[in-house]
């Protein structure tokens, strides 16, 4: 049996309280008038180049000077500007309250923001494993019956991941924040100065009502297989036959053809909606390709934590070579999609397309741009060789850009419609990181205590425990 060694759970508490203190950090700085953006504002204009680029491209092409926060500087703190280029001072005005009103929305979702893409990250890991789990019961492989504990233990986060999700999509429902733009009500009145003929046009599916709904059926499906299959899989081990395992394998494929559909659906309700005028047929296989990648990159470092701690004295290099493939080869598929998703939209040229990949490029360039290295080069150069496969710090070492590159993939795809030009690495989006780290770590790590770390009963327990490539 593991122990959960003192120093660990120390480790994860810490993370977690360093966390909630940076979070909470970032919501109390949040600034709740115009005026407090404008004053802001006006303490970053000197001596302030930016946390990323110095200039901001609006939707018009026209270049002007942002702050570090990425806000809009000549429209807020220089008012003479509007009065060079309008006739009528209250016209300047009006355009300068808009503006200032449009960067409070922007600040008052970051730290929400922040707070989702980091608990989006950890509990996509948990269900990519999940899944990679059930694809292991239902293809019977032989290789990896030594690993499902360290996957058990991985998908003992759901729960907590699940509870999570649906606490953050219902204050989004209940309007205590507004990351989710289509859930203001005024789009879908005709009457209203705000409708948007294309959102209302979507109503039937981006709406309240259903998009919790169908929330709940995702989450109790994937929390019913991982609690099903957990409780078999332990019952096999006292099991006097393989009736608990042939269960197992009947679960696993039925539980495959509904992640395939809920995934996709999932991805374009909990990611693709924040950009209700874009959409992309390929999302779904997209966000299922980094779910895949990080999750597969986790049970490999998991299992060479343990290997390190003295456990799991069955896995041998053949197994951590097979995690490390998959690693490779999911690397190899996310780039695909990648590329495929901005190649064929950006040569189309189509504006109602292409301004995805706009604002991204011009307002996000270096975070774009990099988690493509991250996610495509960097494993590519460490992982092609199959002898680095089988060394651990190799495995280690790439796993840790994988996963902080598709930590920045998520970031992208949710930023640059809730924060829109007001994004900042600070202590918001470090302090959600830490504390989703630390409570990752802390549930993982005790679940691998509830168990013996090898399933013994399982039909090809012996096969895997000598498995050599």
């Amino acid at each position: 049996m593991y122990t959960l060694p003192s120093k660990l759970k120390l480790f994860a508490i810490i993370f977690m309280v360093v966390g909630a203190l940076g979070m909470l950090a970032g919501f109390l700085s949040v600034p709740s008038t115009t005026a407090e953006v404008k004053e802001m504002m006006a303490a970053h204009d000197d001596g302030h180049g930016g946390g990323h680029d110095a200039s901001y491209s609006d939707h018009n092409g026209d270049h002007t000077a942002k702050d570090g926060h990425g806000i809009d500087q000549n429209a807020i703190s220089s008012p003479e500007a509007h009065d060079s280029k309008n006739t009528h001072g209250e016209d300047a005005h009006g355009d300068e309250e808009a503006h200032l009103t449009h960067v409070l929305h922007q600040l008052q979702n970051r730290p929400w923001s922040a707070l989702y893409v980091a608990s989006f990250f950890f509990f996509m890991i948990a269900l990519g494993t999940l899944a990679f789990y059930a694809i292991q019961h239902a293809a019977q492989a032989g290789w990896s019956p030594v690993l499902f504990r360290v996957m058990e233990g991985i998908t003992a986060y759901l729960p907590w991941a699940s509870v999570i999700i649906i606490i953050l999509l219902l204050l989004s429902v209940f309007h205590v924040n507004h990351i989710f733009h289509w859930m203001d009500g005024e789009l879908l009145n005709p009457e209203s100065p705000k409708y948007d003929k294309l959102i209302a046009g979507k109503s039937s599916w981006l709406n309240p009502t259903w998009f919790i709904i169908r929330a709940v059926i995702y989450l109790l499906g994937f929390n019913l297989y991982r609690h099903f299959s957990r409780k078999w899989t332990l019952n096999q081990d006292d099991a006097e036959d393989n009736r608990w395992f042939k269960k197992n394998f009947k679960l696993a494929a039925g539980f495959l053809v509904f992640f395939i559909y809920t995934e996709s659906m999932m991805s374009w309700d909990w990611i693709m909606s924040f950009d209700p005028h874009w959409f992309s047929t390929l999302f779904g296989w997209y966000v299922f390709a980094g779910m895949m990648v990080c999750a597969i990159t986790v049970i490999a470092l998991v299992t060479i934590v343990l290997k390190s701690q003295g456990y799991l004295e069955f896995v041998n290099d053949s197994h951590i070579h097979d995690l490390a493939k998959f690693m490779f080869g999911f690397s190899i598929f996310w780039t695909y999609l990648w590329f495929s998703q901005f190649m064929l939209i950006w040569y189309a040229n189509i504006p109602e397309e292409v301004t995805y990949f706009v604002t991204r490029i011009e307002d996000y360039n270096l975070p774009f741009f990099g988690m493509v290295a991250m996610n495509f080069i960097f494993p590519v150069l460490l992982l092609m060789n199959s002898d680095y496969k089988r060394i651990n710090w190799f495995v280690v070492m790439t796993g840790i850009v994988i996963l902080l590159g598709h930590y920045i993939d998520v970031f992208n795809m949710v930023m640059p419609a809730t924060v829109g030009t007001s994004w900042f690495i600070g202590l918001p989006e470090i302090g959600a990181m830490l504390f989703f780290f630390g409570l990752f770590v802390l549930v993982v790590f005790t679940a691998l205590t509830k168990a013996p770390l090898l399933a013994k009963r399982n039909p090809f327990i012996k096969e895997s425990k000598h498995f050599h490539y």
